[in-house]
């Protein structure tokens, strides 16, 4: 199947990261089940109270996918009536912050990527070399402070002219999707725009984003059966594999 679009409407594409380009949502929301538990279960000992586990299907989409890591684990305690203090970015692993417990998601997320390398969707590689075939403008826009490692081991760094991260969106002092800051951002760099550019996201809150920030053309990419939310929360249009972009 191909959706049909006129790509001479557009100077640029800004792709989010994990679940498009990459399968690396699924290490993202192991790799947070796994901090999540780990609290979750120290807590409930001290507490003693029942140990009730992070659950990938709703609390990983519904509070920490897309959204950058902190405020993900911030979101997260709050939905269990959890308050911590925010503590040091820069800090520890640990339970004692909501930084310490997102520095060790991000902890358990690199040795998995160091052990297992990073997999990547074969239509979303053929839709890159397509657009740059074009002379289409190519940026990568997520939340993930690991982009640039992701994109070596995945082997698609050469494709992008930009790359708004996470790290880039703490040195900018970006707020993180919903809001659409980093795609801004990202349009910004290329010099292009809003409404000459597309967002292609998999994310409910990316997908948000790219609404609220007036771009040209909103995608969803549907990884898991969420084609409703998606195009809810404004994508134009909702594809399962971004081949379905390109003849």
């Amino acid at each position: 199947m191909t959706t049909s679009i006129d790509w001479r409407r557009y100077k640029a594409v800004l792709f989010d990261l994990d679940g498009v380009l990459t399968d690396t949502a699924r290490v993202h929301s192991a790799a947070w089940k796994e901090a999540l538990d780990d609290y979750l279960r120290q807590r409930a000992e001290t507490m003693g109270e029942a140990f009730v586990p992070f659950d990938i299907e709703s609390d990983y989409r519904n509070f920490v996918d897309g959204k950058p890591r902190f405020d993900g684990v911030e979101e997260f305690l709050r939905s269990r009536n959890i308050v911590l203090p925010r503590g040091d970015p820069t800090g520890e692993a640990g339970y004692d912050t909501v930084c310490s417990i997102g520095n060790l998601k991000n902890q358990h997320f690199a040795r998995v990527i160091d052990e297992q390398g990073v997999d990547v969707y074969p239509g979303s590689v053929r839709v890159l070399k397509a657009l740059r075939e074009r002379g289409i403008a190519l940026a990568v826009v997520t939340s993930s402070a690991n982009a640039t490692a992701v994109l070596k081991a995945a082997g698609l760094t050469h494709f992008f002219n930009t790359q708004v991260d996470g790290k880039v969106a703490a040195e900018r002092g970006l707020r993180g999707k919903p809001n659409p800051d980093p795609f801004l951002e990202a349009a910004r760099r290329l010099g292009i725009d809003p409404s000459e550019a597309v967002v292609v996201e998999d994310a409910i809150s990316g997908v948000q984003a790219g609404r609220s920030g007036r771009f040209g053309l909103v995608i969803g990419v549907c990884r898991h059966e969420d084609k409703a939310a998606l195009r809810a929360a404004g994508a134009d249009l909702v594809v399962t594999d971004l081949a379905e972009l390109v003849d």
